[in-house]
């Protein structure tokens, strides 16, 4: 089993930047693909980016893409979404996630592990 908690969100000015952390515990965290959802209010929970286990493949949904960068440390049971240039439409509630499965994945469904999000607001 892997329990996850989020930080790093806040109010942020557009153009800004933050750093969000999950911490994982569990030994088998290195197994899992980890990856980012955010839900914003009234909208359905979307994929942001993900991570394999080896940091062997990563992929972005398009309008994160050039903006954002996922990122794990294995040794620190944790996985990382840096944001850059943000936008008052990346203001959502972000969540991690884990899954263990082959191939690309982007649905909620996919993953079994869920944090309890943490909010990020963009200003403009």
């Amino acid at each position: 089993q892997v329990q996850l908690v989020e930080s790093g969100g806040g109010l942020v000015q557009a153009g800004g930047s933050l750093r969000l952390s999950c911490a994982a515990s569990g030994r088998t965290f290195s197994t899992y693909t980890m990856a980012w959802f955010r839900q914003a209010p009234g909208e359905e929970r979307e994929f942001v980016a993900a991570v394999t286990w080896s940091s062997e493949f990563i992929y972005y949904a398009d309008s994160v893409t050039g903006r954002f960068t996922i990122s794990r440390d294995n040794a620190k049971n944790t996985v990382y979404l840096q944001m850059n240039s943000l936008k008052p439409e990346d203001t959502a509630v972000y969540y991690c996630a884990a899954g263990r499965f082959m191939g690309k994945r982007v649905g909620v469904k996919d993953y079994v592990y869920w944090g309890q999000g943490t909010e990020v607001t963009v200003s403009s």
